[in-house]
């Protein structure tokens, strides 16, 4: 839940991409994501080639983008079609009512051969102004489209995917959903995925709130792609849904698309929060990043794993 009155932020840019950011939105000169990345990944051989993952086309990204309008339960509604048009069937697709909301949470799980789990989620509410496309149904709509992107793969992981409600009430679905893992969910949880505010830039990442391995893994599968991504730290703007994950310990990564520049033409929020904000080409080439990533995850996000009985 961004907080619309504050436009301070940090930026760094990870090395392995040409230069630290110098502008004025740079309070920190170090560049440390490259020693975590170094130490962490230097023994995977992993490519682009062989991370397993189907990306769907640009078409259908952007035609899911496209279906934004509504209030926030006609979102609801089409978030759940839209996993269901994905191929999510009724036994793995539901509505988790939420305590303090008049709007569930919508989950889709696919299962894996194990016990451990990723799970990968966005907020489908709007703010009362605008359109909500950026705020976040950037974000919620390229939920059904990582869902295909690793439907059809081997998997260890079980991917539960998560349209959270009521963000900006103040994290209601994403508070609900993690206060009521019990021990064991928690313990098989390797990471949380969290996406919010997305296609304004390239990908950003909130890097002083997010685990440095989860941190390290998205540089690595970056690179592997060529696809820039940058560090911009936005602790003085506000929350987001991942932080009810840190709270019960749990691994988690916020991507984003704020840099100062974004911010300053306060998009979010206000009347030009509308599709034409949007940069189609960063848009997509985020899509794809993500895609990657949460591929990759399945092979390096825990320790050896245990056979499921599912």
């Amino acid at each position: 839940m961004w907080n619309t009155g504050v436009s301070v932020f940090e930026a760094r840019t990870p090395r392995g991409y040409p230069g630290c950011m110098s502008s004025r939105i740079v309070r920190s000169k170090s560049c440390t994501i490259a020693l975590i990345v170094l130490l962490l990944y230097s023994w995977i051989e992993v490519t682009a080639e062989n991370v397993r993952y189907n990306p769907v086309p640009r078409e259908a990204v952007e035609s899911r983008l496209g279906k934004y309008a509504g209030n926030n339960k006609q979102r609801e509604a089409t978030l759940k079609q839209m996993f269901a048009d994905a191929g999510c069937d009724d036994q793995h697709l539901s509505e988790q009512p939420v305590k303090g909301s008049k709007l569930p949470n919508v989950i889709c799980l696919l299962r894996g051969s194990s016990d451990r789990v990723i799970i990968v989620g966005a907020h489908f509410d709007r703010a009362p102004d605008g359109d909500g496309v950026v705020d976040n149904w950037s974000g919620a709509s390229l939920l059904p489209s990582l869902y295909e992107a690793v439907k059809t793969e081997p998997r260890k992981h079980t991917y539960i995917f998560i349209g959270f409600t009521d963000e900006e009430q103040g994290e209601v679905g994403s508070r609900f959903y993690a206060r009521q893992m019990t021990k064991e969910q928690v313990v098989a949880t390797d990471a949380m995925v969290n996406m919010d505010t997305l296609g304004l830039a390239h990908a950003e990442v909130w890097a002083s709130h997010s685990d440095k391995r989860l941190l390290g893994a998205l540089v690595y599968i970056a690179k592997q792609l060529n696809v820039p991504v940058t560090a911009v730290n936005v602790d003085q703007v506000g929350s987001s849904d991942a932080e009810q994950f840190s709270e019960r310990k749990i691994p988690r990564i916020t991507i984003h698309s704020l840099t100062q520049e974004t911010w300053d033409a306060r998009i979010l929020h206000t009347s030009k929060d509308r599709i034409s904000a949007m940069r189609l080409d960063d848009y997509y080439q985020t899509y794809r990043l993500l895609a990657a990533y949460v591929a990759f995850l399945d092979q390096i996000a825990s320790a050896p794993v245990t056979a499921n009985a599912h």
